[in-house]
């Protein structure tokens, strides 16, 4: 006897408006679906790559009623080749050394997470996150995750990612760098670190979340060569 067991129905919900955090004078609305279950690494690389962000164990997808401002985007690390503005920032950060750990908080992450929040983004929300929101967002995940360390020859914690490694290639969650480097370019530099991390690891796709034509702390990812865009539900080549 054969007994045939159906998967679950993946339910996607709507939220309701909120003031857009990018564009202000904009309402943002989001479709979100919970990732669990047994296959949730598939789960959320199939997300993932239909254009979905992670955050804790729920993606999501702007669903905005008057805009389609943002716009999916990851670089083919195949196309990729650092322009010279990168190849600057890849000299100065030449004394950082990457440790890759699990996904555990640590007082040292968190206060340089504060320390950036209060130089870069003083009018968000996660500036005002305080230690157990942090280590929600970092440790709350279902799926294959890992905090990069980047650490200078004294030791000394100077940037960290928060990634999923998902089939096909690295998407970042979060990324965040110590004020005292503003100026060498790190926030491009981990980046560009990710695309060699990806070719290292011999796949194709460095996952940037959404580029804004119209939010400068969003429209920097176009300058990245090999950059490609979802439209129609198909990547295709970046072309601004």
């Amino acid at each position: 006897m054969t007994i045939n067991i159906k998967k679950p129905l993946q339910i996607f919900y709507g939220t309701s408006p909120q003031v857009c955090p990018y564009l202000p004078d904009k309402n943002e609305k989001k479709i979100i679906t919970e990732i669990s279950g047994l296959d949730s690494d598939k789960l959320n690389f199939k997300l993932t790559n239909a254009g979905f962000r992670r955050s804790h164990r729920t993606a999501y997808r702007p669903a905005c009623n008057d805009c389609n401002a943002c716009i999916p985007v990851r670089i083919n690390v195949d196309k990729y080749s650092p322009n010279r503005s990168m190849k600057r920032a890849k000299k100065a950060a030449i004394d950082l050394e990457c440790f890759e750990r699990p996904p555990i908080a640590t007082r040292e992450q968190y206060e340089l997470f504060y320390e950036y929040q209060n130089y870069r983004h003083t009018d968000s929300d996660m500036a005002e996150m305080n230690f157990n929101e942090y280590r929600a967002m970092v440790e709350d995940t279902p799926v294959e995750t890992c905090v990069y360390e980047f650490r200078d020859i004294n030791n000394t914690l100077v940037a960290a990612s928060l990634t999923d490694k998902v089939e096909d290639g690295l998407s970042g969650i979060y990324k965040f760098f110590t004020p005292k480097r503003s100026k060498n370019s790190l926030g491009s530099w981990i980046i560009d670190w990710h695309i060699e991390e990806t070719i290292r690891l011999k796949l194709k796709y460095v996952y940037l979340g959404y580029w804004i034509k119209e939010s400068t702390k969003m429209s920097y990812k176009s300058k990245f060569k090999g950059l490609e865009k979802l439209t129609n539900n198909t990547w295709k080549d970046f072309i601004d």
